[in-house]
């Protein structure tokens, strides 16, 4: 769900993703143990997509990159990838942190009115021309569930952090800030 939502569509195509996905993976997978399922190079790519040619055209463009990855195992390209500098892997990684983070800053804030671009700098611009609709309860949720998925693991190992931050951090806010907090439910 929150890579479909970072990408620009609805949660529930991710959800749909998901499960068709795990199913084709199992199905045509290199090894019977092994575990797939959507990363994080995918959303700027998708995002990018989906903004500039709009959804309808995001499944042709995800046939056309499975035709081209099914190609391109049938001929053993993948060798090539050994051929690609290290600086320019480190940078292409970065590059899709940068992206991730800065479309999640008006979430984190609670920013209202926004709206994704395809460039990084009209999304910059974008937080800025908003920032005045900060809600603090959202920056409240965000932190706390933030600073729980840090201690977690400190403090219980053997727990998830993340599921417990999302927990607990959605009960706070479903309790204390119904009103105040933007939710998948009432965004979507």
């Amino acid at each position: 769900m929150s890579f479909a939502i970072a990408s620009g569509v609805k949660p529930e195509y991710g959800i749909y993703t998901a499960i068709i996905a795990g199913i084709l993976i199992s199905l045509f997978g290199g090894s019977k143990f092994q575990i797939g399922g959507p990363t994080g190079a995918f959303v700027p790519i998708l995002l990018g997509i989906v903004i500039a040619y709009g959804y309808e055209n995001l499944l042709i463009a995800g046939l056309m990159a499975g035709v081209m990855l099914v190609l391109m195992g049938i001929f053993k390209l993948g060798a090539l990838i050994k051929f690609i500098p290290r600086p320019v892997t480190i940078g292409f990684t970065a590059g899709i942190a940068v992206i991730i983070f800065t479309g999640q800053i008006g979430n984190f804030f609670g920013l209202s009115g926004m709206q994704s671009h395809e460039y990084f700098i009209d999304n910059i611009q974008e937080i800025a021309t908003h920032f005045h609709t900060i809600s603090l309860y959202s920056v409240l949720i965000a932190v706390l569930c933030l600073a729980i998925q840090l201690l977690t693991p400190k403090v219980l190992p053997k727990v998830p952090g993340a599921l417990v931050g999302i927990v607990v951090s959605s009960i706070i806010a479903a309790v204390f800030f119904s009103d105040q907090i933007q939710t998948i439910g009432s965004t979507y």
